[in-house]
């Protein structure tokens, strides 16, 4: 089968021929149909080493998918041969830049018929991200206000969506050529990250925060007494004078994956996507701006 490859860190990614790949216990095989990947994960250990700390490359990177289920492995249960899937690959196996790859049933979801491949391929980690940070790491409510850094994001984007749906109030920032894309997807109001005018906005329950360093640093003032600041883009240094930092690195939640897709087959959530490419053009997709999904096959 193609997939895209790393062998080591000063090579750029590849198009070769890899094995099949075999399903372990528990595991799915998924023909994947579109792929979706962080440009970052390249610096990622896991990319590079098992668990064990052994070297694994030549690695496959990608870890959102889209496909169908081709072969189960022995004691697999709750999906069957044929059957559409999304969902999310382990960090420390070769990923979803690829025509095949296994996957532990659990991190995938049954993908409905009326939503594709590559809407679906971009929802896994940014959909997961903004629920987990807003909701289970934010306790984000109604009536309270949320600030999302990076709002015009693939994370961002579905965090002020998610947000705006439960009835809070949302702020939101970016570059000042994204005021109105955050602004039509549901934010109240808007601010650049590091401008005069954001401390206008107020202080906020939650604060999202995707992009770290000096806009982490300057996000803890922000935090109302007893809120939240979440950051899955490194530990804060800083933390609010009188609430909560968090910081973490998204799960994978079959139950919660079937929420997301439900919530853009109706219509009430839109993943944000940039560009679509094929799979042999993956190695320049990584150095590209914004949400990329790969097609595959």
């Amino acid at each position: 089968m193609q997939a895209i490859t790393v062998r080591d860190r000063t090579a750029e990614p590849a198009l070769t021929e890899l094995p099949y790949p075999h399903a372990a216990e528990n595991d799915v095989v998924v023909r994947v149909h579109a792929a979706g990947f962080t440009p970052g994960e390249l610096t990622w250990p896991a990319t590079w080493t098992d668990r064990a700390g052994r070297d694994r490359t030549p690695s496959v990177p990608g870890h959102e998918l889209s496909g169908v289920v081709a072969a189960l492995g022995y004691g697999t249960t709750g999906l069957s041969v044929g059957q559409r899937v999304f969902g999310l690959a382990d960090w420390a196996r070769d990923g979803s830049l690829a025509e095949y790859t296994a996957v532990e049933a659990r991190n995938l979801a049954p993908l409905p018929s009326d939503v594709d491949h590559v809407t679906a391929a971009a929802l896994p980690i940014s959909g997961l991200t903004a629920w987990q940070a807003l909701f289970d790491h934010g306790r984000l409510t109604a009536g309270r206000t949320v600030l999302v850094h990076g709002a015009a994001g693939s994370v961002g984007s579905l965090a002020v969506q998610l947000a705006r749906e439960a009835g809070a109030r949302v702020l939101g920032t970016g570059r000042a050529a994204d005021r109105d894309t955050v602004l039509g997807l549901g934010a109240d109001a808007f601010a650049e990250p590091l401008s005069a005018e954001l401390a206008d906005l107020g202080p906020a329950d939650v604060v999202l925060d995707v992009l770290g360093g000096e806009v982490l640093d300057r996000s803890a003032a922000l935090v109302r007494e007893g809120g939240t600041l979440v950051t899955i883009a490194e530990p804060p240094r800083i933390r609010p004078a009188d609430g909560r930092a968090v910081f973490f690195v998204v799960e994978p939640d079959r139950a919660r994956l079937a929420d997301l897709a439900r919530r853009v087959r109706e219509g009430r959530l839109r993943p944000r996507i940039d560009t679509v490419r094929p799979l042999a053009e993956a190695p320049a997709a990584f150095g590209a701006r914004g949400k990329t999904v790969l097609r595959v096959g």
